[in-house]
């Protein structure tokens, strides 16, 4: 009895050591697997039952100032492989190829990365994404290839105002235009986290749910000035112009003067921002803002303002024109080079005459010239909200000599934007108040509401009110009967300039022969002005003159923007448009100059007649009858000569004379 009570005891002993030890062998296991091999088991089983992902938002849009949408993303399918586990590349490059748009070689080189993860095609069209997944399916290649989710940028109106959204990257990174400027605000969120998946890396379980309703902290809608409808009435007018005049390049703003918004800007050529790959970085650029130009006699607008202002002149001061003038041994002629006698200033700005704005240009010196220019936003840039902005050049006055003074009066020697040349118009239909330009309206929330609201910014007044007034009135009547009346809507006010101007050698060593920029600047209507508008056309062929072919491109946009925006014609306006017989050609309509020398014709001396408005063979008898030597440049009917009507010259001197269609 003893005996057996013992052999249980030491059972029951060894029972309970065993049970010991093996408690003690599962507890060091437990710590092993735990503390040593803790880290290593974790990312094994991480590995098998998921993955980590970077989740993206889509980038925010891009609307117009009616809620049209210019730019959009949408999430779409990237496609990557894992060289790690590819059994057989050439098989598989094989049968992705036809699929994807890539060659065999290509899917092999990325392959040959090796590792764990390498994209194969990103942000893919959905027929492409969806003929891969079969491919998955059918070849069980789910082992090797996975989609991730990337945002799409889209324009859906392709090249409609492309130079001012830009485009987006690869890296969802915007790379110009409005895409770069606002970049920091819709840029899509990515956020890295970790999904449970199947084996082919698709999630499941919650990681379903989180992956659908991830959104970010984005979705920022940028609401921009421009408006659709004009923007692509614009374009129409350039698309046009581009055909007619087989220019280098046109830009065209309008902007509201009122606010400093600008409506419209476009530049040609353009390109497709869907496709920017396809296209010149050339192209690419938004010559409004980054292409700097000597603007010509619309520049004058500012010096008549100067000179108004200053009291150095006044609208009806008598000016004696000889077609040109001498200053420091630069001759300074007219656009027509004739001469047009005794005028007011009122004609002198009317029809443009160099001769006049440079005795105007050395009145106001060259302090005054530069402190107007700046006034006027010249020499800085505006502060737009967009990349590339250049500020344009201006003199140092303490540089200057009467010559420069004379030429900067007719906007040669000073290089500006097209922004700052429309801002600066638009100064003066709003009463002398120069305002900042902006693009973007408003910044909005992804619940609709305002994050950031641009509000009009006065910069500073340019010239006094009375003083603007004056100067509206003198460019009315250029519109009205001078240079700028191509740009004139029937029934409507519109006051503007136009401008030629000669384009700079690229090593700026003087100007190329025969290039030109031609050129209106405008505002109307005159009694509330609504609209400002820019037309630059860069190196026309053939016909150059600004107010030949930029203010007839100015007028078609007026007239459209005039019905589309509901303004009524006015009362009293300028209704004394003369019809034109467009069966017959026309000749120049170009003001007849006055005699300027009188008296006897002395022996061996002639007085060169006026050729303008006559043909060829007109011209040629006209200079043999008077006792000239006769050249010609060009053809259709004569336009300008080497020297000013009714200068007296010795008998058999040569005289050239310029013809235009």
């Amino acid at each position: 009895m003893r005996s057996a009570r013992l052999r249980v005891q030491n059972n029951i002993r060894w029972l309970v050591v065993g049970l010991w030890a093996l408690l003690g062998i599962v507890t060091l296991r437990y710590a092993w697997l735990q503390l040593v091999q803790g880290d290593e088991l974790a990312e094994r089983m991480r590995q098998q039952v998921g993955e980590d992902y970077s989740l993206q938002s889509p980038r925010g849009a891009i609307i117009d100032r009616n809620g049209r949408e210019l730019a959009v993303s949408t999430m779409t399918k990237s496609l990557f492989v894992d060289p790690n586990h590819v059994e057989d590349p050439k098989t598989l490059a094989a049968d992705l190829a036809p699929l994807i748009g890539k060659s065999e070689e290509e899917i092999l080189d990325d392959i040959a990365i090796g590792g764990g993860f390498a994209w194969v095609k990103r942000r893919m069209e959905h027929p492409e994404a969806e003929a891969v997944r079969q491919l998955i399916r059918e070849k069980s290649y789910g082992n090797c290839l996975g989609f991730r989710e990337e945002a799409k940028r889209y324009y859906p109106n392709d090249v409609l105002a492309a130079n001012v959204l830009g485009f987006v990257g690869t890296d969802d990174k915007g790379l110009d235009g409005i895409e770069q400027a606002m970049d920091k605000y819709i840029k899509g969120e990515v956020t890295d986290t970790f999904l449970y998946t199947d084996r082919r890396s698709r999630p499941i379980l919650e990681s379903i749910f989180a992956k659908r309703r991830y959104q970010g902290d984005r979705c920022k809608t940028i609401e921009l000035t421009i408006d659709s409808a004009i923007q692509f009435i614009v374009e129409q007018e350039l698309d046009k112009a581009m055909a007619a005049t087989s220019p280098a390049a046109i830009t065209c703003v309008v902007m509201d003067p009122k606010t400093g918004e600008v409506l419209a800007m476009a530049s040609r050529p353009s390109y497709n921002p869907n496709k920017f790959l396809d296209y010149s970085p050339e192209v690419w650029k938004n010559r409004a803002v980054s292409f700097i130009y000597e603007p010509g006699s619309t520049f004058k607008a500012v010096v008549a303002g100067a000179a108004l202002q200053e009291k150095v002149v006044s609208p009806n001061q008598i000016f004696v024109d000889p077609g040109y003038v001498m200053v420091s041994g630069r001759r300074i002629q007219n656009w027509n080079g004739a001469s047009f006698g005794t005028v007011t200033f009122t004609d002198v700005v009317k029809n443009s005459l160099n001769t006049g704005f440079a005795q105007v240009g050395l009145r106001l010196g060259a302090e005054k010239l530069t402190e107007y220019a700046k006034l006027f936003g010249f020499g800085e840039i505006t502060g737009i909200e967009l990349p590339g902005e250049e500020s344009g050049l201006l003199f140092n006055p303490e540089d200057m000599r009467d010559s420069d003074m004379a030429t900067m009066s007719i906007g040669q020697s000073i290089a500006v934007t097209p922004l700052q040349l429309v801002t600066a118009m638009s100064a003066i239909a709003n009463d002398g108040i120069l305002l900042k330009p902006h693009i973007v309206k408003s910044i909005r929330n992804a619940d609709g509401s305002v994050y950031m609201e641009t509000e009009k910014e006065e910069v500073r007044r340019t010239i006094e009110s009375v003083t603007d007034k004056m100067l509206v009135g003198l460019l009315e009547e250029v519109v009205a009967s001078g240079g700028g009346k191509k740009a004139a809507v029937k029934g409507y006010r519109i006051a503007g300039k136009t401008g030629t101007a000669q384009k700079i050698r690229e090593d700026g060593a003087g100007y190329m022969d025969g290039r030109y920029i031609a050129s209106f600047c405008g505002f109307a209507p005159v009694e509330n002005p609504k609209m400002a508008v820019l037309v630059m056309i860069d190196d026309p062929l053939g016909i150059f003159y600004g107010g030949q072919i930029a203010a007839p491109v100015a007028g078609s946009i007026f007239a459209q923007l005039f019905r589309y925006m509901h303004v009524e014609p006015t009362d009293n306006a300028f209704l004394g448009l003369e019809e034109e017989d467009e069966k017959a050609p026309q000749k120049p309509a170009v003001p007849k100059p006055k005699h300027v020398y009188q008296g006897d014709v002395p022996n061996g001396k002639v007085v060169v007649p006026d050729f303008t408005g006559k043909s060829i063979r007109e011209a040629s008898k006209t200079a043999t009858d008077n006792g000239l030597k006769f050249d010609s440049e060009g053809s259709g009917f004569a336009t300008g000569q080497s020297i000013p009507a009714n200068t007296l010259v010795d008998s058999g001197t040569n005289i050239t004379v310029y013809f235009s269609p």
